[in-house]
């Protein structure tokens, strides 16, 4: 099946500028030190995923707010590029998000500062204001980095609508009972699917207890990512382990999350099984770690159709 959709893939989520400082040692309070490099990138779960669709051949719409500034002529840019349509909310009285990344060259260990700006300011309103796109689409997908309130009312919108849905529960949060039975598929990692049911997930069977507390929490199906281990599956009726796909030297692992969500979201809407939808999602988070960076390093068609050729 092609990527011409008929109906679109819709992603509620959040933009921020990632501003990466890397020096031999982490600051003192009070201190100034001569960094080493610096680099100034695309981040925000949901802008990653809609660029990971938009690549892998989805119609995809963006909805999330921005400021009226420098980092959001930055995201448009971003999402012209890959072809994602923007369903902007522009918020004068904030900022486009950023996060100061302060990296010791050495060790790797990092210090973060994060602040949303007007992604934090993302209200059930502003998707009430897409319900007629919403209710269009074939899937809708949101994460946990705008408020609760807002991916909550997109989940029950596209649910009411009979529309496809993926929660990917990143970073994991304290969710009111109400949402779990809204989402057709839950994506968490090892450590959220931890978060959310108190199970440490070490290995095949604690990773399967974790998703049948989720799935009794009212989940349609679990998708668990669990790094170089591959993806559980598992629903009321089935259990499956899918490996991963492999596509040359592991280079960076920080947009494979993503980048899974943003091809699984695809291969659902194209109609395809879901045992496929996991491979293609497979596929493009294995070409995306060949790569740094997190938007950057999104796969096109043809690359995830040349890797699943060669798989068999």
């Amino acid at each position: 099946m092609t990527a011409a959709l008929t109906r679109p893939i819709v992603n509620l989520g959040i933009f921020v500028a990632d501003c990466s400082f890397r020096a031999a040692r982490l600051p003192r309070l009070g201190e100034t030190l001569l960094g080493q490099s610096f680099a100034l990138g695309p981040g925000g779960k949901g802008s990653n995923q809609s660029v990971a669709s938009a690549m892998a051949g989805g119609r995809v719409h963006f909805i999330t707010r921005l400021g009226d500034d420098d980092f959001a002529r930055m995201a448009e840019g971003i999402w012209a590029k890959a072809g994602v349509i923007p369903e902007v909310t522009v918020d004068r009285d904030s900022f486009t998000g950023a996060a100061a990344i302060l990296i010791e060259d050495g060790s790797g260990n990092n210090g973060i500062i994060v602040t949303p700006g007007a992604a934090s300011r993302i209200t059930p309103g502003d998707v009430e204001a897409r319900r007629a796109l919403i209710e269009g689409a074939a899937v809708f997908i949101t994460q946990l980095e705008q408020p609760v309130p807002a991916a909550l009312r997109g989940l029950q919108i596209a649910r009411a609508a009979g529309v496809t849905t993926i929660l990917n529960p990143a970073p994991a949060a304290e969710l009111p009972a109400e949402i779990f039975p809204l989402c057709d598929y839950l994506t968490p990692n090892e450590t959220e699917a931890e978060l959310l049911t108190g199970i440490p997930v070490t290995g095949p069977s604690s990773a399967e207890a974790a998703a049948d507390a989720l799935l009794a929490k009212g989940v349609g199906a679990v998708v668990m990512t669990l790094g170089a281990a591959g993806a559980l599956y598992r629903d009321r009726e089935t259990s499956l382990h899918l490996p991963v796909i492999p596509a040359g030297k592991v280079v960076e692992t920080t947009g494979a999350g993503d980048a899974f969500n943003g091809g699984f979201a695809v291969a659902l809407a194209e109609g395809r099984p879901v045992t496929e939808a996991i491979r293609f999602a497979a596929a493009t988070a294995g070409i995306s770690v060949t790569r740094p960076g997190t938007a950057a390093s999104m796969p096109a068609r043809t690359e995830i159709d040349a890797l699943l050729a060669a798989a068999g």
